[in-house]
Order: C-alpha cells, then sequence, then structure tokens
C-alpha cells in the first residue's frame, strides 16, 4: 500500500511541476506579449504620423527623415486605405501572396472585425485608415507558452516511463531470481516428504488423514513447481477449467472454516475447455479465493459461476464479504496495493500478470459495494495457445 502511494505522491508531483513550469512560463510570457503590443501600437501610431506629415509636407521638411521612419516598419503587417477602405497600400504580408487583392482585402476583414483603425486626418474631410495586426514574432510568442508546457509535459511523462521501465525490469529480475531461488530451497524438502507420505501410506493405510496429507504435498509441489517457472513462459494445453476450478475449490473447502460455504455454479455446462496452464490457472482461483475468505473474516459465502460463448467463457467469483470502494478497482490489481497488515500486495498483481500476459485474457472487478461484496470476473479466450 506504502508503495502504491509513494508512487502516486511522485506522478502527482511530477505533473503539478510540469504545470507550475508551463504557467509560470506562460504568465511571463503573456505580459512579454503585453509589453510588445503596447509597442507595436506605437510603432504604426508612429508610422501614422509619419504619413499624416509627409501629406502636409513642403519645403521646409526632412523627407527623407520621414520615409526612414516608414521603411523602418519591417515587421508589422499594416493596411493603408482611404475613407472608404478601399487599400491605398500595404506592407509586411506574406510576399507570395502579396500580389493577390483577394489575399489582402481577406487579411483586411480579419483586421476590422478585430480592432478599430488608426485614422490619419488629411485636412479637406480626407482621412486614410491605418490597419494593422500582430507581428509574425509576436504571433509565434503568444503560442510558444503552450508549445512549451507540452514539450515539458512530454519529457516528464517519457522520462517517468524510462525510469518506471527501467526500476520494473530491475524488479523482475529480483523477483525471478528469489523465485528459483525459493523452487530450489522448497524442492528438497518437498521429494522428502512426498517420500515419507508414500511409506506412511503403505504401512498406515488406515489413518484417515492420509489423503488429506498427500494433497497437501502434491500442493507444495505445484507451489515449488510455479516459483520454478517465473521468468520463463509457460505452455498451455487445452483443459476442462470446471475439473480445475472443482478441484481447486475442494482443496479450499476441507481447509477453510466451515462458516464459509461455497456454491459451484456452472450453468448447467459440463465442459469447458481452454489452453490453460494448469498449476498457475488454478493458484489464480485459488488466490480470489483466498482473498474473498479474508474479505469475509472467516464467514460468508463464495460463489464461482462459469458460463460461455463461442469464443469466451466467463469465470465470475463473488464473495459476501467487505466490498471494494469503487475508487480502487483497478489499483487492487496493481503491484504493492493492499489492505492487509500483512502482505506484499502481490497475490492480484500476480494473477493479472498470469490472465493478462499468459493467457490473453482479462480480469478485472466486475461489480462491488461496500459492506456487501464484489465480483471478480475473468475472461478467457478459448482459442489462444501460447509457447
Amino acid at each position: 500500500m506504502n508503495i502504491y502511494r509513494n508512487k502516486s505522491f511522485w506522478k502527482v508531483n511530477l505533473f503539478l511541476f510540469a504545470v507550475l513550469i508551463g504557467v509560470s512560463s506562460l504568465f511571463y510570457t503573456r505580459n512579454l506579449v503585453k509589453s510588445l503590443e503596447v509597442q507595436e501600437r506605437k510603432k504604426v501610431e508612429l508610422w501614422a504620423e509619419a504619413t499624416w506629415l509627409i501629406s502636409q509636407a513642403d519645403s521646409t521638411q526632412n523627407l527623407d527623415f520621414l520615409l526612414s521612419i516608414m521603411e523602418d516598419n519591417t515587421t508589422v503587417p499594416v493596411i493603408l486605405t482611404d475613407g472608404h477602405d478601399n487599400v491605398v497600400a500595404f506592407r509586411n504580408f506574406n510576399p507570395a501572396r502579396s500580389d493577390d487583392p483577394g489575399f489582402i482585402q481577406m487579411n483586411l476583414e480579419k483586421i476590422k472585425r478585430k480592432s478599430d483603425p488608426i485614422v490619419v486626418d488629411l485636412a479637406d474631410g480626407f482621412v486614410n485608415h491605418i490597419y494593422y495586426k500582430d507581428s509574425i514574432i509576436l504571433t509565434k510568442l503568444i503560442y510558444y507558452p503552450f508549445v512549451q508546457l507540452a514539450l515539458i509535459i512530454l519529457f516528464i511523462l517519457v522520462s517517468y516511463i524510462a525510469l518506471s521501465s527501467s526500476r520494473q525490469a530491475e524488479q523482475n529480475q529480483v523477483w525471478v531470481g528469489m523465485s528459483k531461488e525459493t523452487a530450489h530451497q522448497l524442492g528438497t524438502p518437498t521429494s522428502s516428504l512426498a517420500g515419507w507420505i508414500e511409506i506412511l501410506q503403505n504401512r498406515y493405510p488406515d489413518i484417515p488423514f492420509n489423503n488429506e496429507l498427500a494433497l497437501d504435498v502434491e500442493r507444495l509441489v505445484k507451489v515449488t513447481e510455479r516459483f520454478s517457472r517465473i521468468g520463463s513462459r509457460p505452455s498451455l494445453t487445452p483443459e476442462n477449467i470446471i475439473d480445475l476450478i472443482r478441484r481447486t475449490v475442494e482443496y479450499l473447502k476441507s481447509r477453510s472454516s466451515s462458516k464459509i460455504i461455497f456454491n459451484l455454479e456452472f450453468d448447467a455446462v459440463s465442459d469447458v475447455i481452454i489452453p490453460v496452464n494448469v498449476p498457475l490457472f488454478e493458484w489464480v482461483i485459488e488466490n480470489i479465493a483466498k482473498n474473498a475468505i479474508d474479505a469475509m473474516e472467516g464467514e460468508g459465502q463464495i460463489t464461482v459461476r462459469v458460463t460461455e460463448n463461442e469464443n469466451h467463457a466467463f469465470i465470475d467469483i463473488s464473495d459476501t464479504g467487505k466490498g471494494i470502494p469503487k475508487s480502487t478497482y483497478r489499483k487492487i490489481f496493481n503491484p504493492g496495493f493492499t489492505t492487509k497488515s500483512r502482505g506484499w500486495g502481490l497475490g492480484l498483481s500476480l494473477a493479472k500478470r498470469i490472465i493478462a500476459e499468459y493467457h490473453n485474457g482479462k480480469i478485472f472487478v466486475r461489480y462491488s459495494e461496500v459492506g456487501k461484496g464484489s465480483c471478480i470476473r475473468i475472461i478467457m479466450k478459448k482459442n489462444h495457445i501460447s509457447g
């Protein structure tokens, strides 16, 4: 649980850090844009004033200076019109399209909808209008912080995925090593126990618990086999999952409280053949059932129902336990997530991996209600074979 919370904490903080940088950049750039807008407005007003002065020019005025003011505007797109908004002159538009009157007229209409013109009074009732729009630099600057924010989030996302993948690969190597070593350590005493059970059955066949001891040793052998196969791709063989489920439930029933009632509902079907790895599939059913027993605190009902259609089999394992909050439906399958005071929170995570990766199936919370119980659904493909 703590591992999962720590991962979530760092995810949220990485995202907030990216947002903080983006918002700060957005705020700063917005102020810069406003400042540039004021400067461009002043530049166009100066351009308008120069236009007016040229129209009023006489021999005593420095026309070269006024013309230089107009020539200095090389960034702000400007359109000069007469009093009826007929285009007189323009500058700083796309040179490749400037010869098209429709292009200039289209830009004029866009500018008119956005802002009012600067009016140049030429006296005797004649006026000119000067329309302008943001320069290319200013336009790019407006969108810059949004692009920057997207790049920051993308960078953090890629970094997080790379870090998680690296850490996950390292953890997988550790788990594989631990699993194989555990299998190796269990192998010798398990084989020894199997031998002693055989001697006991031969010498004292009337002892009533011989068969149960044999089943427990057989279960230990399967557990050892599961650990030894971790890290390798298990082979699948067509099996009747009805028999596998019934066998697993019978084993759990004899080792659970008498207050736990197991119900098997096979919907009038006798055989449902699915490609499975028997030890791993039985372990998934056992793990989900044990979680249900824990959720019911030793008293309640577990119902295993199997249905099928042409391509899939559906296994529903429901209980009358304390239920799962809707906010944790997906979290329960994350490594490290557990609500128990003891345990590593790996059971359902491994169950999901076995069903999804090895059997190409699905496992999820079908429904749950706090205080009333839950239902875990497994969907298996009938024609999936893996080796």
